[in-house]
């Protein structure tokens, strides 16, 4: 469903978000501050804490803030300039109901991709196709007053996708759901990056919804950027935490354990004993193959090794412990 004929290209050397010096001030307060970053990924969490700025990042994307300095460009455009044929580009699916009172779920949409430009007949076509896609087909006729609330969140993004927008805003679309009606959405939203014609931004608090539906994130703090990164690259720079096993390199073990965590101390690393298991913390200057070296002078062996990957949790914790600043 999405992309389509309604949808035009989006090319990959394209970045879907570029905030240059972007300040926003609300009743004269500021609420973003001096923002810097380029997000390229075909879909991007963004993170923080109640009243980081991430909705009204969100509504400055949409055109309804305007900034106090530097700009905002989606998709090569500048918002602002041409803001209907911006506007066009983009899906938006907000955290509360915004529904018109008496309307069947299929005339809503069909409304909706009226009012982003499509002519009445294509965007009836369109709509129809929406919310056979979001798994309302059989309930498009029935009012809107009468859906649940996993539903209601259904049809909203059965409006975000419409149109064939280039970028798709998601701002908390799991709000409020069970388990499997937050497993549908979240298939749903996996679908539509997995097809590669629609960028994503998904805003939650739920760390969960960003690491199963995003590449990359933003996560903002007070306003500024705390880190601006794709996940398998911050990952991998952040691999310092491992597990070995031990043995004495003459197959026994006693001593073993001892002799090497006390060789990799003097090296700096933290460690925790588990039996025969070592737990333990690289040190920035210290690599794996260091530690083979360390094991063989206190003739010992590695006998297995593995790295713990860093969860969204982890870096996110340490991002909102870092300083004010764009990383």
């Amino acid at each position: 469903m999405p992309g389509g004929e309604a949808a035009g290209h989006v090319s990959a050397s394209s970045p879907a978000i570029e905030l240059r010096g972007l300040e926003v001030r609300l009743g004269g307060r500021p609420v973003l501050r001096g923002l810097d970053a380029t997000l390229t990924g075909r879909s991007i969490g963004l993170l923080g804490p109640n009243g980081a700025g991430k909705t009204t990042l969100i509504h400055t994307i949409l055109g309804f803030h305007h900034p106090a300095a530097g700009s905002v460009r989606v998709l090569g455009h500048e918002v602002g300039k041409g803001a209907k044929s911006v506007r066009a580009l983009l899906g938006y699916m907000p955290e509360g109901d915004s529904f018109i009172a008496g309307m069947s779920g299929l005339r809503f949409v069909r409304y909706m991709a009226e009012l982003s430009g499509l002519p009445p007949e294509p965007a009836l076509e369109r709509a129809h196709e929406a919310m056979f896609y979001v798994g309302l087909g059989e309930a498009r006729y029935r009012p809107i007053a009468s859906y649940s609330l996993g539903m209601r969140q259904l049809v909203k993004l059965a409006q975000a996708i419409v149109h064939g927008p280039q970028l798709l805003l998601l701002d908390e679309p799991t709000n409020g759901l069970d388990p499997p009606a937050r497993r549908r959405m979240i298939k749903l939203i996996r679908d539509i990056a997995r097809q590669g014609e629609v960028r994503i931004i998904l805003s939650s608090h739920l760390l969960r919804d960003v690491e199963e539906c995003c590449e990359d994130v933003l996560v903002l703090k007070e306003g500024r950027i705390a880190l601006a990164c794709n996940l398998a690259e911050e990952r991998r720079t952040n691999r310092r935490f491992l597990e070995l096993e031990i043995g004495a390199s003459d197959g026994t073990n006693p001593g073993a354990t001892a002799a090497f965590t006390e060789a990799a101390s003097k090296l700096g690393c933290e460690t925790a004993v588990l039996g025969r298991r070592v737990k333990l913390v690289l040190p920035q200057d210290v690599e794996v193959r260091d530690l083979y070296k360390v094991a063989a002078e206190a003739k010992t062996e590695i006998r297995r090794l593995s790295y713990r990957r860093d969860s969204l949790e982890d870096i996110f914790l340490k991002a909102m412990e870092t300083s004010h600043g764009s990383r």
